[in-house]
């Protein structure tokens, strides 16, 4: 079955529902705030307003350790069975990583800035989190210009970032990143919190599947292209 319906199909439901979840965040769901039981005042924890990045910075989360999982496992099937259906896949899924990535890093700053007054600390989660994205930059930058064994040496890659989000999620709590789990973050929101958080990640889902989708049939076109080059460079067609 083609492709090509639910890439419209899923983009549109993606844009109805970033349209939704920021009605949401920031008008349904309430700012963060605490207050000190010794003194009745405000608790310096609080976040306000500042909070509300929250829906976006663990939605992209979300879906970046899935399209890692989607590379990790695509580049396994490829390695086993050198079906270039696969590398597409793993290709595409770290594309969308990539820019999911991104968002989840520069989100993670601003959160710190307003939580702890600092853009960035060098703990192993962050760190982690870091070396994750490089390693996805690392993959479409060997795909580019690694040469015939490029999308090998690529695949590792992906296996590689794969094994390492087991590590990041672990290390979340460990540090001075909320907790996760059954005693985080998101297991305990209030309920006038849960429809902006899961609307949010339903609308990024639904860009992870449409982007990733069509970057899958992108992929796929500028193997197929190369691959013919290459065959008329062979017979002499092309100089």
């Amino acid at each position: 079955m083609s492709k090509k319906p639910f890439v419209p199909l899923l983009a549109a439901l993606g844009a109805i529902g970033f349209v939704v979840s920021l009605w949401l965040v920031f008008v349904e769901a309430p700012a963060e705030y605490s207050y000190d039981p010794a003194t009745g005042l405000l608790a310096g924890s609080s976040l306000f307003f500042n909070y509300k990045i929250f829906y976006f910075h663990v939605a992209h989360a979300f879906w970046l350790f899935g399209a890692v999982f989607v590379s990790g496992a695509s580049s396994i099937a490829f390695l086993k069975t050198r079906n270039p259906k696969w590398d597409d896949l793993a290709s595409a899924a770290t594309d969308v990583a990539v820019a999911f990535g991104a968002v989840v890093l520069v989100t993670g700053s601003i959160w710190a800035k307003a939580a702890w007054d600092v853009w960035w600390k060098w703990e192993p989660r962050l760190t982690l989190s870091l070396l994750l994205w490089l390693v996805l930059v690392g993959y479409t930058l060997v795909r580019r210009f690694a040469g015939p064994a490029g999308d090998r040496i690529a695949a590792g890659m992906a296996i590689f970032g794969m094994v390492g989000v087991p590590f990041i999620y672990k290390m979340v709590g460990q540090d001075s990143h909320p907790p996760s789990g059954s005693e985080g973050v998101v297991a305990n929101l209030g309920a006038d919190k849960l429809a902006a958080f899961w609307t949010s990640v339903a609308t990024f889902l639904c860009w992870f599947l449409a982007l990733t989708l069509a970057r899958v049939d992108s992929t796929r076109a500028e193997r197929e292209l190369r691959e013919l080059r290459e065959r008329a460079l062979d017979e002499g067609v092309l100089q």
